[in-house]
């Protein structure tokens, strides 16, 4: 069939710049825009999405990630959890001369594994390991099934639910959401257009300049049959994009001149205390809602977790100067 050309749209300057070098390219008909709506957004996100809309005459289509059934498979974990084992630190095990001692079943013979050393695959023994103090108990507690249980349904907001089913916010270092909200929809959406017999090229908004991370990006990469990914601004600055697209009469999102760095999640994992303090002033209401967000991912998790510094604050005041740290939010 056709090569369709998919652009991720996220209401930013590089997806804008993405987008419109698209459409010149080749053309409305050929191009389909996306929205992944992680369920973290600024409503200003969904109005200048309708703005694009009406500017560029397109439809963007809004995606949103599902975690239902994940939700009713730990909902059955946790109601069927009867483990009482209990779970220990480890540490190699060595014999008097210091040479690994190898770990044994419960026949006496020696346990080994396939490994690939020097590119060639070989049996190695396994070494064995002893416990090392008293463990930790593996097991939801009655109290807190009850507890999990009583919160944990699906919400229909693709972010928080997420966070319930993990138990857990995302973390710098634990960054699942960028996964599980917009990478999986939006995969999951092209690989039913490759079904359906299309070619598919997938173009990102990214610039090497951006961080480290993306500093070996390519500008084209074929990622499986049918299927390639374009990043046509990749060696681009960031007023370059903004250029680019001014010079083409569209305006940007208006969340970039009330102290936005970035327009994506409200607020973002990644973001620093300074752009706390715009959102603390400027939109106390997100403060808000991610407190009531964490005490309810605080009861669907199993040990849950204290309260963090924003339900301490006792006026806006506090929240802008003394509490200008979400605690499971900044590196």
């Amino acid at each position: 069939m056709s090569i369709l050309h998919v652009v991720s749209v996220s209401g930013g300057k590089d997806s804008l710049a993405t987008l419109l070098i698209a459409i010149a390219r080749f053309g409305r008909h050929r191009v389909i825009a996306i929205f992944c709506d992680t369920g973290n957004e600024h409503d200003e996100v969904h109005t200048y999405l309708d703005y694009l809309e009406q500017a560029l005459g397109i439809a963007i289509i809004r995606l949103r990630a599902s975690f239902d059934d994940e939700i009713a498979a730990k909902r059955r974990f946790i109601a069927n959890d009867r483990r009482t084992r209990r779970e220990y630190k480890t540490e190699p095990v060595f014999d008097e001369s210091g040479t690994p001692v190898p770990a044994r079943d419960g026949r006496g013979r020696i346990v080994t594994r396939t490994v690939k050393r020097g590119g060639v695959i070989v049996e190695e023994a396994v070494q064995k390991t002893r416990k090392v103090g008293g463990g930790r108990r593996v097991r939801w507690t009655n109290k807190a099934k009850r507890r999990a249980l009583a919160i944990l349904q699906p919400t229909g907001n693709p972010f928080l639910d997420l966070c319930l089913w993990k138990g857990r916010f995302p973390s710098r270092k634990a960054q699942f959401c960028t996964e599980q909200l917009k990478r999986n929809p939006a995969v999951e959406f092209q690989l039913d257009l490759v079904d359906a017999g299309h070619t598919i090229v997938s173009w990102q908004g990214v610039r090497r300049d951006e961080s480290q991370n993306r500093r070996d990006a390519l500008k084209f990469e074929r990622v499986a049959p049918r299927m390639y990914i374009f990043r046509p601004i990749v060696d681009w600055t960031a007023m370059e994009t903004v250029a680019y697209s001014t010079a083409r009469g569209m305006r940007h999102n208006s969340l970039y001149s009330q102290g936005c760095d970035r327009v994506g999640c409200m607020p973002c994992i990644n973001a620093g205390k300074d752009e706390l303090r715009q959102i603390a002033a400027r939109w106390p209401e997100h403060f808000a809602r991610i407190s009531e967000w964490e005490d309810l991912v605080s009861q669907a998790s199993k040990r849950g977790f204290p309260p963090s510094s924003i339900r301490s604050c006792t006026s806006r005041a506090q929240a802008i100067g003394a509490c200008t740290r979400l605690t499971r939010w900044l590196p």
